[in-house]
């Protein structure tokens, strides 16, 4: 069968929507922002996505905490309900959001929830989730290896990274800027004294030497 100009348009069309369309489910996944906290601190953690189970709306998110978190309060949403999980500890084990009404896929859907971390913060924290639709549901549950690039994987799970407290509350991020005049040492002016001194004594024997000439004219 001879493929006819009009054959070959509708192939590259649709090859191209299929280009575009397998990278857009690819990066379909749950995020969390921010992606970096510090150690002892507190602060909101907001997970948010813009896909749903393929082309399913989503219903609900199921959040496992990690352990490390001293303090966890859901953030009050009038677009979502939240039930809380708790260990045998007493601190929040997991939280299901609930939302009011199913969130199509082509529009992004949040959650939040405050977090306190103590000293004893683990480097990384892994935040599993299950996203569950009006059909079928997907674990975000994947944890890269060693060396592995987490952008490879299916279904990675949201991780936030925590950077060491210092004094004064801050992280040893690399990021940070200092007081330009709280601890800078004082300049050494010995080598702007020295160079002036230099400078006027070659002028000095300039003079001399000028003077010097013209006596002997």
């Amino acid at each position: 069968m001879r493929s006819t100009p009009t054959t070959i348009t509708i192939g590259l069309l649709a090859g191209a929507a299929l280009a575009v369309a397998v990278p857009s489910l690819a990066s379909a996944h749950v995020g969390v922002s921010p992606d970096e906290v510090v150690a002892g601190d507190h602060g909101v953690l907001t997970f948010s996505f813009s896909h749903g189970c393929e082309t399913s709306p989503t219903t609900s998110l199921r959040i496992t905490m990690p352990e490390g978190l001293a303090s966890v309060a859901p953030t009050f949403d009038g677009d979502w309900t939240a039930e809380v999980e708790r260990g045998d500890d007493g601190l929040v084990s997991a939280v299901t959001y609930t939302a009011s009404s199913p969130v199509p896929i082509d529009l992004r859907g949040a959650v939040s929830m405050s977090v306190g971390l103590d000293e004893s913060t683990p480097e990384t924290l892994v935040f599993p989730v299950v996203q569950n639709c009006v059909e079928g549901s997907t674990e975000w549950t994947q944890i890269a290896e060693k060396g592995e690039d987490p952008h490879s994987l299916d279904a990675p799970a949201p991780v936030v990274h925590v950077a060491p407290a210092v004094e004064g509350g801050h992280a040893t991020s690399g990021h940070e800027t200092t007081d330009a005049g709280a601890d800078a040492p004082a300049p050494d002016l010995t080598g702007t004294v020295l160079g002036a001194g230099g400078l006027v004594a070659g002028i000095a024997a300039l003079v001399v030497a000028i003077l010097a000439h013209r006596r002997r004219v």
